[in-house]
């Protein structure tokens, strides 16, 4: 399958969210980073249908998905990043609900649900209502609902939020290990969730990409710039101010406080260039604030 996004513009009042979107989707894992309101949720809504946009057309296998209508739908899976629960349901009835909702025969939620609420760690709560789980519980079982029915797009709206490092690293690899024959979008603040386990990266900023490419090859784009700089304490605050730092640390042994530091040349004689990650490189575009 290939979906083709083809300048998709979207725009509220006088904000233009999205300005001539394009991309090319096959199967893989890709995802989305941008600072707060760069368009990543007002795309992601406009794939799912649930927002219309002012121009532009998204093609599943040359056919425009709002001409499929409920056949581009059962092949979607959506994870948004606000969703609209069930309080008074227990977790095994909203999965239930939501394979109903979805079609499923009676033996294929028979097979799926169980496999897939053990996936996401939510096995062990499957009579427990809605109202009582907890936030990373809630966002696991968003998850499960949009993987459930074997769908051949998957849309994840931040789909890691408010997990514990365990759980993130679980869903990391539950994602990854479903991906393989699927379209898989993943909006993401948690560069780490994504830096191997991504197809390829698309950067957007104001609506617009400004990059697009596996994570090697940009990261290969700032070799030579990320650099590790010993300071003092009285020199953090200069080092900060002269240049752009993505990290600080501090030697458990010696004291010594280590500056992760990206500059063209070295900001001190005593720098040592080290290996850039995904983390220096949207740094490196976006700057040190997730905002516009």
């Amino acid at each position: 399958m290939t979906l083709s996004i083809q300048n998709i513009s979207k725009s509220y009042g006088t904000n233009l969210a999205l300005n001539g979107f394009t991309a090319t989707l096959d199967a893989g894992i890709y995802a989305l980073l941008g600072p707060n309101g760069s368009g990543k949720s007002t795309l992601m809504n406009i794939l799912t249908d649930n927002l219309k946009a002012d121009s532009g057309e998204i093609l599943c296998d040359n056919e425009n998905i709002l001409d499929m209508g409920t056949r581009f739908r059962e092949k979607l899976g959506f994870m948004p990043q606000y969703p609209g629960l069930y309080p008074n349901f227990t977790v095994e009835r909203f999965m239930w609900y939501m394979a109903a909702l979805k079609g499923l025969s009676k033996a294929e939620a028979v097979q799926q649900i169980p496999d897939i609420l053990s996936a996401v760690e939510l096995d062990d709560v499957i009579k427990r209502k809605i109202s009582a789980l907890s936030g990373g519980m809630k966002q696991r079982l968003t998850l499960a609902q949009a993987v459930l029915g074997d769908p051949q797009v998957l849309i994840l709206d931040e789909p890691t939020a408010g997990l514990d490092p365990k759980q993130r690293i679980a869903i990391r690899n539950y994602i990854s290990q479903i991906a393989f024959n699927k379209i898989v979008l993943i909006a993401t603040h948690v560069v780490s969730d994504i830096e191997f386990i991504a197809k390829e990266i698309i950067l957007l900023k104001k609506g617009v990409i400004v990059d697009h490419a596996p994570p090697k090859i940009l990261t290969e784009k700032i070799n030579g710039q990320v650099w590790l700089v010993p300071c003092t304490d009285s020199e953090v605050q200069t080092m900060q101010d002269q240049f752009r730092v993505t990290n600080i640390t501090r030697n458990a042994n010696t004291g010594e406080i280590l500056l992760r530091v990206l500059a063209d040349t070295p900001p001190t004689h005593q720098a040592k260039i080290v290996s850039p990650t995904l983390e220096d490189y949207y740094l490196y575009v976006f700057g040190n604030t997730d905002t516009q």
